[in-house]
């Protein structure tokens, strides 16, 4: 992973938003209308080149496909391991319990509303290898028309997965996750053998919390998490360090999220995983004040923050100075070459979802470059 050796870069989580005639035909192949594959992956191909130059043309130093090709962060899976082909899947969000009128309203977004969940029933094992292959080619094929400092893929954890797709098959709920885990080796070794930098999204490490296991106390709920990290690190087990990255989410939706579990309570877990740069929702009205929770929790040596400084489910866009500000708080206590500014979340988690406007995104990208240029006169020159 590229370090500030000099400015503060800017990144962001993964998603992004999709043109909507790939929407379109994304909706269409979820639902099972028979679409032309060779239509779909040169749709995807062109889609790819035209959100790397959005990225690279907002200022945006780590870049990477938008997550084009995948119909959600999770939920592609389906489509690429075999053993999914059970009944979907049901999630009651906690703290959407007492607000009912609200989770009729999430759980209606249109991309949110389309997912396709399949329970586990069969064999773990590898359908699509060329999946991730198409994807790399993609991106490095695009980038290489664009100035970037780094390139980054996204892929689901095993335990994100495990959390999205109900086990019907194996015997134990961790024999599942392992076996997850070894299936998901090919996709995490293809990107990063291709010299991108591999985040993997792991919001079981939080939102996991209020969703899978809601029913635990914390310190259960912390076992879990840790057996989830062990399942992670034994998928990334050939991958250095300091070639990944992940991403701690509490869910991208816009709930009251009264029940997250609290930064302090879970980032000695995941400070275990293997990934050298850790991304996490720093922005929003829940989890803003969490900077603080690095005035008393020490960075282990070689790890990297990416704090989110820009909101993804607000069409407010950020003033620079408040980003430069959110970037100086974590640079203060963990070192200006320990920090990389990102977004909280995707803006385009589920195909055809779309809190933020499409035209505002752009707008918070460049606002995020503008705030890195102002903290970096504070804190290099």
């Amino acid at each position: 992973m590229k370090r500030s050796i000099e400015r503060f870069l800017t990144t962001h989580t993964g998603s992004l938003p999709r043109p909507e005639d790939l929407v379109r035909m994304m909706y269409a192949k979820e639902e099972g209308v028979p679409v032309d594959p060779r239509a779909l992956g040169a749709r995807i191909r062109s889609a790819v080149e035209e959100i790397v130059h959005k990225q690279a043309g907002a200022g945006v130093d780590i870049v990477n496909d938008g997550e084009m090709s995948k119909p959600g962060y999770a939920t592609y899976v389906k489509d690429r391991l075999d053993g999914f082909g059970g009944t979907g899947n049901t999630f009651v969000y906690q703290d959407l319990v007492e607000f009912p009128n609200l989770a009729q309203r999430v759980f209606g977004d249109p991309g949110r509303s389309r997912r396709k969940t399949p329970a586990c029933n069969a064999p773990i094992g590898v359908r699509d290898a060329q999946g991730p292959r198409a994807d790399v080619d993609n991106l490095k094929a695009a980038a290489s028309k664009v100035r970037a400092e780094e390139l980054f893929m996204s892929a689901a954890s095993p335990g994100v997965i495990g959390l999205f797709f109900r086990n019907d098959h194996y015997p134990t709920q961790e024999a599942y996750l392992f076996a997850i885990a070894d299936a998901m080796r090919h996709e995490y070794e293809t990107v990063a053998k291709a010299g991108i930098v591999l985040q993997i999204d792991c919001p079981d490490l939080a939102m996991g919390r209020h969703i899978q296991y809601a029913n635990l106390s914390l310190e259960e709920f912390r076992k879990k998490a840790r057996l989830h990290v062990e399942v992670l690190n034994h998928a990334l087990a050939n991958i250095a360090p300091d070639r990944l990255r992940m991403h701690l989410c509490w869910g991208n939706y816009e709930g009251p999220h009264h029940c997250d579990v609290p930064l302090e309570k879970i980032i000695d877990i995941v400070f275990l995983a293997r990934p050298a740069g850790v991304s996490f929702e720093a922005a929003n009205p829940r989890h803003a004040h969490e900077w603080k929770v690095f005035e008393t929790v020490k960075l282990p040596e070689g790890k990297v923050l990416i704090p989110g400084v820009l909101e993804s489910k607000t069409n407010f866009i950020e003033h620079p100075e408040l980003i430069a500000q959110r970037i100086g708080r974590y640079a203060k206590l963990v070192g200006r070459e320990n920090v990389i500014a990102g977004s909280d979340c995707g803006y385009g988690t589920w195909v055809g979802q779309a809190a933020v406007d499409p035209d505002v995104v752009w707008a918070k990208m460049a606002a995020m470059a503008e705030g890195a240029r102002i903290a970096t006169k504070e804190f290099w020159r």
